[in-house]
């Protein structure tokens, strides 16, 4: 049986619960799996760790370390005495300038085993031949289409006379560009359209809250693969999104499910239509789509086993190293 330490912030208190949920899918498939938070902000906070995280290697001997986010795998790749490091990207690593992106593609050419990314172009910003593209899976059994949306929209105190745009980022974050949403829900036809902001809120609320909106929207400047796409849409609920990440090949031509230019009028116009498609009777099918293109987290489980599998059985990617970025995702 594989055992792997999970290492990653907790500077919020916990670990994010989309790692937990990773490391939920994974030990379900049968891996062994302990956590190591780290508390500490800028790269001197994460690097304070490294002896506490070095003895936590040494009371749990892990097979495998797999950290998540940049700062955690330069942490733990310090601390890693010989074992194997997977380091798992988001997106925000490569999309930044300057000496956050110049580390993480330093470390990922020369210095971690495997990086873990979730969309192509982020393959191609690390410049590593030890790169895998995996996606995060979704949870079906947890996010599914839900009965009675009046009382769910009750429930979290979405007013019945209103259409729920729902908004999940922190308005302050540059990247996700808050003030487009703004913008556009305000150039919505009619004056049902209202823009619902909700971050920072118990995981285990975003299956009621998804099922409670009308639409999902994403304005994001840059993404790997965003979970709340991928939530929504195992919820079937439709959703507008700015064209980054993997948005294209998640949506391919499922109806409810729309591609917008980062201009306030094309997302208004978007809105437009996946309202109609919420209000009417068609069937929106992303849950199936989702299934079709195997993000459910049991698929995504066995594609990380199968990267643990070839670094412990004939280091694979160690030693011979592909040609060129290897995609798991078909």
């Amino acid at each position: 049986m594989i055992k792997v330490l999970f290492i990653a912030s907790a500077n919020k208190g916990n670990i994010s619960p989309i790692v937990l949920s990773q490391g939920l899918s994974l030990s379900r498939s049968g891996i062994t799996i302990s956590y190591f938070g780290i508390e500490g902000k800028g790269i001197a906070g994460y690097l304070s760790n490294v002896s506490r995280i070095r003895k936590r290697i040494r009371d749990t001997n892990p097979d495998i370390i797999h950290a998540h986010y940049s700062y955690s795998g330069i942490a733990a790749c310090l601390a890693a005495g010989g074992k194997p490091v997977v380091v798992s990207l988001m997106g925000s690593e490569l999309a930044n300038k300057g000496i956050y992106r110049f580390a993480t593609t330093f470390f990922s050419r020369y210095l971690w085993d495997i990086t873990i990314v979730k969309s192509e172009w982020m393959a191609n910003r690390t410049g590593s031949r030890r790169t895998v593209v995996i996606p995060n899976g979704v949870d079906l059994d947890q996010f599914f289409p839900m009965d009675d949306r009046p009382a769910l929209k009750k429930k979290h105190g979405l007013p019945a006379d209103k259409k729920h745009v729902l908004f999940i980022a922190d308005p302050a974050r540059y990247s996700k560009n808050h003030e487009l949403a703004r913008q556009a829900t305000g150039l919505v036809p009619g004056d049902d359209a209202e823009l619902v902001v909700r971050y920072d809120l118990p995981h285990s609320d975003m299956p009621e809250l998804i099922n409670a909106a009308d639409v999902v929207l994403l304005t994001s400047r840059w993404e790997g693969s965003p979970n709340i796409v991928k939530e929504a849409m195992a919820c079937n609920c439709p959703v507008v999104a700015t064209d980054v990440g993997d948005i294209a090949w998640l949506f391919g031509s499922e109806k409810g499910y729309y591609i917008a230019d980062p201009d306030p009028t094309d997302v208004a116009q978007k809105l437009g239509q996946a309202l109609q498609v919420r209000r009417g009777t068609d069937a929106v099918n992303g849950r199936e789509r989702l299934q079709v293109l195997g993000l459910d987290s049991g698929t995504i489980a066995q594609r990380i086993t199968a990267v643990y599998d070839a670094l412990l059985s004939d280091d694979k990617y160690h030693k011979k190293q592909p040609s060129k970025p290897s995609v798991i995702r078909k």
